[in-house]
């Protein structure tokens, strides 16, 4: 069933633009076929009926020439019309008589219902017209001026109707353009401050409403900034006053004798250093490098690289995209990290589309059920399916891939891999 969004704009300028234009449109036309088939069509049969009742006194003049006491002269000067009763061969005034004229129709049938005769009805090109119609055995012949009969300069009427109304849709989309773009800049600002950019210049305008919300945009920016930098405060400084301990033990570690049991308990340390490393990361939310024009797909070979020659990379050698490169390479490493935990078999695919790139990271390992996916990405989340069984980490490695793509304006999705086990796809806008 067809809905009424389906076959209108989505934009907010479009569908304002469709609610000024489409009245004025409607009404104009609206008003033309009156004009034209009601209105003018009325005042054209008006006239017509004037020249037929004075083209019947003609015919009476005509009909009773000896007898009748009105002159010639008279009827000429009363009526502005010139007239003749001899005979007229039907073949004269050439081929340039126009027999086919508007409202030429009307005319012919005022004149012949008042006359009781056919009425030939045509104009010559200086706009005089020509009424010929038996009498006896002759044929009248009236010529009066196109003007007195037809109403001719209608056409100026809607000419200034059109002015007048592109006039008021000009003021009305000018009036539109500033509301818009209020919004529209608006847009664009929530979008920046999305992606951790400063829109520089940026303050409330427009209407009372936009401006409300923009002030409570900013508002929100501002909460969200502190509470970010409280968070990132309070986790590095318990990073670093456990990084102290975790030195001591490691130095105190190193100056005994190496067994076994020393080994895995530097082993363990580290990896508690590890941890603490990825949890400031995570407190951060970036890695606090700029956006770049960057080449994505140098990126992702560079970091494949380091996994070994076993992770295939296949895909366009060049992608051009503006992001982050220290945290685009932190994301996608956490990706294929994960790949390589958990399978055998890791393959990279690269996609440059029209309005976005892709990397694609396919594993032959366990998966993730479908209904699980999301919680995959939950921090520190830990599945408790034969995935992330014996595995060591923090439960952060998809949670910062997907923070690091929607901070650039794209996504991280999970889904079935074409290798049986899991996909892992990074998108991210052009």
């Amino acid at each position: 069933m067809a809905r009424l969004r389906d076959i209108t704009p989505r934009g907010l300028y479009a569908r304002s633009l469709l609610m000024v234009v489409a009245p004025v449109v409607l009404i104009l036309a609206l008003m033309t076929w009156y004009y034209y088939d009601s209105h003018l069509a009325e005042v054209n049969r008006k006239l017509a009926q004037s020249i037929a009742r004075d083209a019947a006194l003609i015919q009476s003049y005509c009909d009773e020439r000896p007898e009748s006491p009105i002159t010639r002269e008279r009827l000429e000067g009363d009526l502005d019309m010139q007239f003749s009763c001899d005979h007229v061969d039907p073949e004269s005034g050439g081929p340039h008589l126009v027999h086919r004229f508007a409202y030429g129709q009307t005319l012919k049938e005022e004149l012949a219902t008042r006359l009781g005769v056919p009425v030939d009805v045509s104009v010559d090109p200086s706009s005089m017209l020509h009424f010929r119609f038996p009498s006896g055995s002759d044929t009248v012949e009236i010529l009066i001026e196109r003007k007195r009969a037809l109403t001719v300069n209608s056409h100026f009427f809607i000419v200034w109707v059109i002015a007048s109304s592109l006039l008021m849709l000009a003021l009305a989309v000018a009036f539109l353009n500033q509301q818009v773009r209020s919004i529209l800049r608006l847009s664009e600002a929530a979008r920046a401050f999305g992606r951790g950019r400063e829109v520089l210049n940026f303050r409330p305008s427009g209407a009372t409403e936009v401006r409300d919300a923009a002030r409570a945009l900013l508002d929100m920016k501002s909460r969200l900034t502190a509470f970010a930098e409280q968070r990132t405060a309070m986790l590095a400084g318990v990073s670093h006053d456990l990084r102290t301990p975790l030195t001591r033990l490691k130095l105190s570690l190193a100056m005994m004798d190496q067994t076994d049991e020393l080994g895995a308990a530097q082993s363990d340390l580290d990896e508690m250093a590890m941890m603490l490393d990825e949890y400031l990361t995570f407190a951060r939310g970036e890695e606090g490098d700029d956006p770049l024009p960057m080449d994505l797909a140098r990126l992702v070979r560079d970091a494949a690289a380091g996994f070994g020659e076993h992770v295939a990379v296949t895909g366009p050698g060049a992608i051009d995209v503006t992001g982050r490169p220290l945290a685009l390479k932190r994301a996608v490493n956490n990706l294929i990290s994960n790949a390589v935990k958990y399978g055998t078999e890791v393959r990279v695919t690269l996609v440059d589309g029209p309005h976005a790139a892709e990397v694609h990271v396919d594993d032959n390992g366990p998966g993730i059920p479908p209904a699980r996916r999301e919680e995959a990405f939950r921090p520190f989340s830990r599945l408790d399916e034969a995935r992330t069984q014996n595995a060591s980490g923090t439960g952060l490695g998809l949670t910062l891939a997907r923070d690091t793509a929607r901070a650039h304006g794209g996504d991280l999705r999970l889904s079935d891999s074409a290798l049986g086990g899991l996909r892992a796809s990074l998108r991210l806008p052009h």
